[in-house]
């Protein structure tokens, strides 16, 4: 067990998953894990993100099929997030754990499904680390929850524990990996574009500007998210990955700004060191798991019910990145099983956007720039849903004017990639009484023309 937490299991699987092994790792992770939530949330209120996004809009755009689910009034998005900030610290200290964190996961996901105009895959990352989060024991040691009450009190979890976040991180930098082989990130466009644009670094921007240094990211990008889950996995590679892994989120971080993405990223590495090691580094004074421990440990009988919880979970973040290939077109122009499919950081797309109202035969042209915030009008123009979301408003709005029959055509031209711009959405289809094909692909979503 000092080798390695996760060695090919010689006996049952299902007994290897539940054998206790040193919960060290899983300890620390709530540190760093309650630490982040609380940076993300505080830092929403800090740098106006929330007034950006749910405050000063007065028209929302949230996930289709969750449009009852609205910013609370005036400041009460800040009161929101302000106790999202508190629920992070209580998650760090183990106060409530499971309380604090199940409250934050309703409250995340909520602020998740309200807006789109501000889609990161980050933000769907943390709301799955939070669901398993929730699963796992992390305030049996470390924690006032622990110190309060005895009983809770363990040095030991199930293997499971761990291996569930080496998982779920293989299939996050598995399917970015093969995202990345595509035309366009193969041929360096989307990397072309940004690193020209930052140019202007300090000190890295002459560097971004190198074709060779553009070239070495292109396939770099790839070889990392391919190769850093089975070289972290193998001991004889793993202070080399970590290494890598230190080096490639740092210069994304420093670069791209994502966030807390890199540290998140980072700090999952935890789960693919030895647990000794990890006790050893961060909690000296936690004494070794010793061999009977080891042995018996704590008693899971509803272990049938955890494993299909997690079987269910896990089939879910398989089929949902494989939505892209079953919509035809490119993913990155169409927008069709982008979201939540760890399709990161693959393309530069920018557009515009206006409207055509054509009420009792009368003809209206509308801006969005009259209804969004900038930022939103950046986002409606280059994503489908949103233009279809937006074209039901004004619809509803002419109707509420006193309008009979209503029409929207949506004329939107957009640059994928640094191509020249052309038509997103099939400029004779009325928006205003066209369902939304919610396991369809939109036949009104024009394909991408290539030269």
């Amino acid at each position: 067990m000092a080798e390695s937490a996760f060695r090919l299991p010689k006996a049952n699987v299902i007994d290897w998953l539940f054998q206790p092994v040193d919960n060290a790792p899983l300890i620390v992770f709530r540190w760093l894990f309650g630490l982040m939530l609380f940076l993300e949330t505080a830092g929403a209120i800090a740098t106006g993100w929330v007034k950006k996004n749910l405050i000063e809009p007065t028209v929302q755009l949230p996930f289709i099929g969750f449009e009852w689910l609205q910013p609370l009034p005036g400041n009460g998005m800040y009161y929101y997030y302000a106790l999202m900030a508190l629920l992070g610290l209580l998650v760090m200290v183990g106060l409530y754990y499971r309380v604090s964190l199940g409250l934050f996961t309703l409250l995340w996901w909520g602020s998740y499904l309200m807006q789109k105009a501000s889609y990161n895959n980050h933000y769907y990352l943390l709301l799955v680390l939070c669901f398993l989060m929730v699963l796992v024991p992390a305030n049996a040691y470390a924690s006032v929850d622990a110190k309060r009450n005895s009983n809770l009190r363990a040095t030991t979890c199930p293997r499971w524990c761990l291996f569930i976040f080496v998982v779920q991180m293989g299939i996050v930098y598995t399917y970015a990996a093969l995202a990345k082989i595509s035309a366009d990130w193969l041929a360096g466009l989307p990397v072309g574009i940004w690193f020209t644009a930052k140019s202007h670094f300090y000190v890295i921007g002459p560097l971004l500007a190198q074709k060779w240094f553009q070239w070495l990211v292109v396939y770099g990008g790839i070889a990392f998210d391919l190769l850093i889950t089975p070289l972290l996995l193998w001991r004889r590679t793993r202070l080399f990955a970590f290494a890598v892994a230190i080096f490639f989120h740092g210069f994304n971080s420093a670069v791209f700004h994502i966030g807390i993405f890199p540290y998140l990223a980072l700090g999952l590495c935890l789960f693919f060191f030895p647990p000794e090691t990890i006790r050893q580094v961060f909690l000296r004074s936690k004494h070794p798991v010793d061999a009977l421990e080891a042995q018996h440990g704590q008693t899971y009988p509803q272990s049938k019910f955890i494993l299909a919880v997690l079987g269910l979970h896990f089939l879910l973040q398989i089929v949902l990145p494989l939505r892209p290939f079953f919509y035809p077109g490119n993913a990155n122009w169409t927008e069709e099983g982008h979201r939540m499919s760890w399709h990161m950081m693959l393309r530069s797309k920018s557009g515009f956007a206006q409207f055509k109202v054509i009420a009792d035969e009368k003809t209206f042209w509308e801006s969005p720039s009259t209804h969004l915030t900038y930022k939103q009008q950046r986002s409606l123009a280059t994503h489908p849903d949103l233009i279809w979301q937006f074209s039901q408003y004004l619809a509803q709005q002419y109707r509420a004017k006193g309008y009979k029959e209503v029409e929207v055509y949506a004329h939107s031209k957009v640059s994928l990639n640094g191509r020249p711009p052309q038509y997103l959405i099939d400029t004779t289809a009325n928006l205003a009484c066209t369902p939304w094909p919610y396991f369809a692909p939109a036949p009104w979503i024009l394909p991408l023309q290539e030269e």
